[in-house]
């Protein structure tokens, strides 16, 4: 005889349907009943619907946070004898910020244990790009994470898939119901990973604007103070910055070549926005890790991160020196006129990139890791009439004519382009 459920599912819906606020009890029980499997995935749809359109309370929003971190297990760095601070991004076009972050932090004696994803349509993932390095591998046992962080200092690998099983059933549902934007859904599900980790530290990269998975400023906003809360109820320490994506961020989209685009920023050189980027997050980094007056700027221009960068990869059976692929076919685009370049719109390149190889449509597709865009110039550039503005790369020509289609009326040249904004525009704390 089967177990008396504690509640009803459908009372659970029809409360939300009506704009009613679930409780601690019920909200436990439904994640628990959902990851064995009794409640059904168009039950937990028509509840995912609901909250994308009637909202949760904070309360609410940390007990769906908390109960999901409860579905799995949780991870712990106190036994190592160092702070730990990690970063997570909400993705964006050309976004290859951990691969000089994490060295550059763990400079510091702060351990960085950056557990990331693969990349899905036109984000690119951080194993993805890692993964164009010869014989670097993304599947660490715990052991060997710890026995890294304590030698190296940081590390960069694939999410155990014990951490907040329940978020990656109801991740997937979200995807095919159109329940993908609720901000209650997309907080949860990214900090009951991140406080699962058991990282002491957090700082969150939210990005808005036209490449990002929230376009419009005030709903990156509001999803970063909701994340923000959630860290610091939960006892981690937590800011975010609201950074803009409506221009790629440096001058590399893809995998190979955002490598060599980080190896240039630990090298001491690199596109300023990216450097920018990358000083600001170390900064926010190590001042919740109790290192506010760190020189990160000297930690990358005398070399020390790309020290720590090189063991980084040799750990995990890298070879920091060895050739990246390099495509077999290339296509330039140059201008058409002279001028200033007054646009380039971060989707669409992320989309052509996209269609070069770069990024999968499906999780199961391949990657290739030297397709992709490398950029020429920035909007208020000035530009000459047949100058190279930028070069797709892909190993079969035929995938060029769809990635052009893709960057019809995403740049322009213009006699004059409107000043850009500060790359980092609002820090967010509790």
């Amino acid at each position: 005889m089967s177990p008396v459920e504690a509640f009803d599912v459908v009372d659970l819906i029809r409360t939300k349907r009506d704009r009613g606020e679930l409780t601690t009890p019920q909200i436990d029980w439904l994640i628990d009943a959902f990851t064995r499997g009794y409640v059904a995935d168009e039950q937990m749809s028509a509840l995912a619907m609901a909250i994308l359109l009637n909202g949760m309370e904070r309360r609410e929003i940390r007990d769906l946070t908390m109960a999901m971190i409860a579905s799995g297990e949780r991870m712990s760095f106190a036994a190592l004898d160092k702070p730990t601070s990690d970063k997570h991004s909400t993705g964006g076009v050309g976004d290859k910020i951990t691969l000089p972050l994490a060295p550059l932090v763990a400079v510091f004696g702060v351990a960085v244990p950056q557990l990331s994803g693969r990349g899905l349509g036109h984000t690119g993932g951080t194993l993805d790009k890692l993964e164009s390095i010869p014989g670097w591998r993304a599947a660490l046992t715990n052991d060997e994470m710890m026995r890294q962080l304590t030698e190296v200092g940081a590390v960069i690998c694939a999410a155990g898939s014990g951490l907040a099983p329940a978020d990656k059933r109801l991740y997937a549902l979200r995807d095919t119901t159109g329940t993908v934007e609720a901000i209650p859904l997309i907080a949860s599900s990214i900090m009951s990973k991140k406080i699962a980790e058991g990282t002491g530290a957090l700082v969150l990269d939210v990005k808005f604007g036209s490449g990002a998975f929230m376009q419009e400023y005030e709903r990156a906003e509001e999803l970063a103070r909701t994340m923000v809360a959630l860290g610091t109820d939960a006892g981690v320490a937590t800011t975010a910055l609201l950074t803009d994506m409506n221009v790629p961020l440096g001058l590399a989209i893809g995998n190979a070549n955002e490598v060599r685009e980080s190896v240039e920023v630990l090298a001491g050189g690199g596109p300023a926005d990216v450097v920018q980027l990358t000083i600001a997050l170390a900064r926010e980094m190590l001042t919740l890790a109790g290192q506010p007056d760190a020189d990160v700027e000297s930690a990358l221009a005398d070399g020390r991160a790309m020290d720590v960068w090189k063991r980084m990869i040799r750990a995990q059976d890298g070879d920091p020196d060895a050739p990246l692929p390099v495509a077999k076919e290339t296509h330039v685009v140059t201008a058409s006129r002279d001028g200033v370049l007054a646009t380039q719109e971060a989707l669409p390149f992320g989309i052509a990139a996209w269609r070069l190889g770069a990024g999968r449509a499906r999780q199961q597709d391949p990657v290739v890791h030297a397709a992709g865009i490398d950029l020429h110039a920035k909007p208020g550039d000035e530009v000459r009439a047949g100058q190279p503005l930028f070069t797709l790369s892909a190993d079969d020509g035929a995938r060029f004519p769809r990635a052009l289609e893709a960057l019809e009326g995403a740049y322009s040249i213009a006699d004059s382009a409107a000043p850009r904004g500060p790359i980092v525009r609002a820090r967010i704390e509790a």
